[in-house]
């Protein structure tokens, strides 16, 4: 049986191999994950995204009964470090100091990816008792917001299409059962170039950006409606335009996130920005139309307290004498992508931690061993082994 040191030595080792998202090379923590299973005689196999890289693992542990299939996931990609010396210890040491494992990828989400590991491990030696099957996905395509672990997975025609998924986030006092869903876009705004120095007052593309901006967060949204608790959110995250002093630029682009809810969704959010442009266009007019580019939309969803897999984390929680509340998040994660799928998940319970995608990130080992007690009485009642 895998132990808490054994899964405690294997987060360490991943987080030593640095696997920034976009950064790093993904060989290293991949390797290391596949000398584990390699060595526990797990079957997997590598997940490919559409442009042939590795983009995951996933670990398939088949029942010897029939019955549905069931996912952990956990990422093994990570945040990147930001100002290095601001760390008070390197990001990549993987050291454990007064109870908390320290370093990049330690909450997010390298410790729930050993545990889920060695859940797999133990559940592989008794596979024969299991109804249906147990998959563990292990994606380094997550913090680039591609998600192509997860896409691979379920466009992988070998693999069996789980009933449900449980993703480990981090985070002792709560099961994420839902989150905002999110419409993005770029937008293209226009004008005529010239010297800044010239008689003309014609606004410059970063101008009518800017008067875009204004229209943009002035714009009425709804709040809370019904059941989900959150309100829709509009927020302009990028602004890039123009170069030097002496030229009036032409073109200035923004970039648009709008969090999405069951009453307002994305349709009503595109709607929404298509109106501001309409009206930028209209008010200050330029030789081009403003152009709106969507780039992504993923729904929000919630899961009721009682449907699975959210019904057996509450339950083992409560098993295990935690106690657990369901919550609906503010941030979009897989769980939004598998709900456009028709796949149910929660998206957060592990064990407290500091420094999330910040500074000096660790996670609290004295809550290892609820963690894993949870998830495994979990895994088990969801695969009718209890």
């Amino acid at each position: 049986m895998t132990t808490h040191a054994d899964i405690i030595g294997l987060a360490q080792r991943l987080i030593r191999c640095p696997s920034r998202a976009g950064i790093d090379d993904y060989g290293p923590v991949l390797g290391t994950l596949e000398d584990w299973l390699a060595a526990r005689e797990l079957p997997y196999r590598r997940l490919h995204g559409e442009k042939g890289g590795t983009v995951g693992l996933l670990v398939e542990v088949a029942g010897g009964r029939p019955g549905p299939w069931w996912a952990l996931d956990a990422c093994v990609d990570t945040a990147p470090y930001g100002d290095e010396t601001a760390w008070s210890f390197p990001p990549d040491c993987g050291e454990v100091v007064d109870g908390w494992l320290r370093g990049r990828g330690a909450a997010d989400s390298k410790l729930a990816a050993a545990m889920f590991c060695g859940i797999a491990a133990e559940l592989h030696g008794r596979a024969e008792d299991l109804h249906g099957g147990l998959a563990v996905l292990l994606d380094v395509d997550e913090h680039t917001g591609g998600f192509g672990g997860a896409r691979a997975y379920l466009a992988d025609t070998e693999a069996v299409r789980p009933a449900g998924v449980m993703i480990g986030y981090p985070g002792l006092d709560e099961v994420v059962v839902g989150g905002r869903g999110l419409w993005r876009a770029t937008i293209a705004v226009y004008a005529a170039s010239g010297h800044s120095g010239s008689r003309a007052t014609t606004p410059g593309a970063v101008s009518r950006a800017a008067h875009l901006v204004r229209l943009l967060e002035e714009a009425e949204l709804p709040g809370a409606d019904g059941e989900f608790p959150l309100p829709p959110k509009l927020t302009v995250t990028s602004c890039h335009g123009g170069q030097g002093f002496s030229v009036v630029p032409d073109l200035c682009e923004l970039g648009v996130d709008v969090r999405t809810t069951p009453g307002f969704d994305g349709v009503d959010a595109e709607r929404l920005v298509r109106g501001a442009v309409g009206e930028l266009d209209v008010r200050v007019p330029a030789p081009r139309p403003t152009l709106i580019t969507p780039v992504a939309a993923w729904p929000p969803y919630r899961l009721a307290g009682e449907r699975q897999p959210a019904a057996a984390l509450l339950d083992a929680a409560a098993r295990e004498g935690l106690t657990v509340r369901p919550k609906t998040a503010g941030p979009s994660n897989i769980g939004n992508l598998l709900a456009g799928e028709g796949i149910a998940a929660t998206a957060g319970f592990g064990v407290r931690y500091a420094g999330l995608h910040g500074v000096d990130e660790r996670a609290c080992l004295a809550d290892l061993p609820a963690v894993h007690a949870v998830y495994r009485r979990a895994v088990l009642g969801l695969l009718g082994s209890s």
